[in-house]
């Protein structure tokens, strides 16, 4: 399937939108490193809202304070979340397994 070709509108509209979406996704992830919601707080926001739901989850374990690239590592090896995936495609038992963790 080829490309669309957008028009100037449509593309700055794209744009625009792209910004919003990843403020939204920057302003979660900073909520929670400053601790105005707590970890499982955030991640339950992040599963309910269709924006925040692309949010890596290894980028999302390392906004959580005391937790870096070897802990959310180890995080996700403990509960089977490959590298790639997405807080939206989170199994339950992965889940509520790093709920449990993040507590």
């Amino acid at each position: 399937m080829p490309i669309p070709t957008l028009s100037a509108g449509e593309l700055a509209a794209a744009r625009a939108k792209a910004i919003v979406v990843r403020r939204a996704r920057t302003a979660l992830k900073e909520k929670v490193r400053q601790g105005e919601v707590t970890p499982t707080e955030g991640l339950t926001e992040a599963i309910a809202d269709p924006q925040l739901k692309l949010i890596r989850v290894a980028d999302f374990l390392k906004s959580v304070p005391r937790i870096g690239e070897k802990k959310a590592e180890a995080l996700m090896a403990r509960y089977s979340i490959a590298p790639s995936r997405r807080l939206g495609g989170l199994g339950i038992h992965q889940l509520e397994g790093l709920k449990k963790e993040l507590g």
